[in-house]
């Protein structure tokens, strides 16, 4: 017997090494494209990313899709989780900061009062999130409003599922401006930004991220080290303290 037990443990060593390694599904917002996409590869396993809005991804996850982790671009979707009991309040955690800007194309001379934005756009349209639902044209919604151009601008919007769509929109030149996070600008040379929207008339930007399994909580861990967060201050996001 005992000269078959070399084979056996030779057998067992990959089976071991792969438990050590569970593969991760990563239900993520759009806005992290890029970002996480990176991180996910300093990762010691494999990594699915799913992207999209978040309040399409915490709806998906609710429905029980087979997400490990969840991490939205919003606490209010977070929060919407918790209370359906889809989500560990325990498990959650305030992963990382943004900041909201005003874009415009790269190769336009457009140079907008950002107290009359309506005036600038004329006929035009703005590109941003979806008002209700995604979190980056809630955010924008907050800052028409605290600036009092809410019911000027409503009129000349142009909405999108997801922040990366509206970016989409601006670096196409189909709209000549837009608002969305400044981590989104830093990553698309095709538009400029013309506009540093105050942090002070919006809710703080907050990603929170939470594991939903096991295997999730692994990922959470890589989520946090140090690596992982000189990668995402690296694309312009604000990690959080520990």
């Amino acid at each position: 017997m005992k000269r078959f037990l070399p084979h056996v443990v030779a057998v067992l060593l990959p089976t071991l090494a792969m438990a050590e390694q569970p593969s991760v599904t990563v239900f993520a917002a759009a806005s992290l494209r890029g970002a996480l996409d990176e991180v996910a590869r300093g990762y010691d396993g494999d990594v699915a990313l799913s992207f999209g809005g978040s309040g399409t991804m915490a709806r998906q996850v609710d429905a029980g899709a087979p997400a490990d982790v969840v991490l939205l671009a919003a606490p209010v979707w977070m929060d919407w989780l918790r209370d359906r009991g889809a989500v560990d309040p325990d498990a959650v955690v305030d992963l990382l900061g943004n900041a909201l800007v005003l874009i415009a194309p790269a190769d336009s001379d457009i140079a907008p009062d950002p107290a009359d934005l309506a005036g600038a756009l004329g006929d035009a349209r703005l590109a941003m999130g979806q008002r209700d639902a995604v979190p980056a044209g809630i955010y924008a919604r907050e800052w028409f409003e605290k600036t009092g151009q809410w019911e000027a601008i409503s009129a000349h919007l142009a909405e999108t599922d997801n922040v990366r769509s509206a970016l989409a929109l601006v670096a196409r030149a189909e709209t000549p401006l837009g608002v969305v996070y400044r981590t989104d600008a830093m990553a698309e040379p095709q538009v400029r930004i013309v506009y540093d929207i105050p942090k002070d008339t919006h809710r703080p930007i907050t990603y929170p991220a939470a594991a939903l399994t096991d295997s999730g909580a692994a990922f959470m861990a890589h989520l946090r080290s140090e690596g992982a967060r000189a990668v995402f201050a690296r694309y312009g996001f604000e990690p959080r303290p520990e």
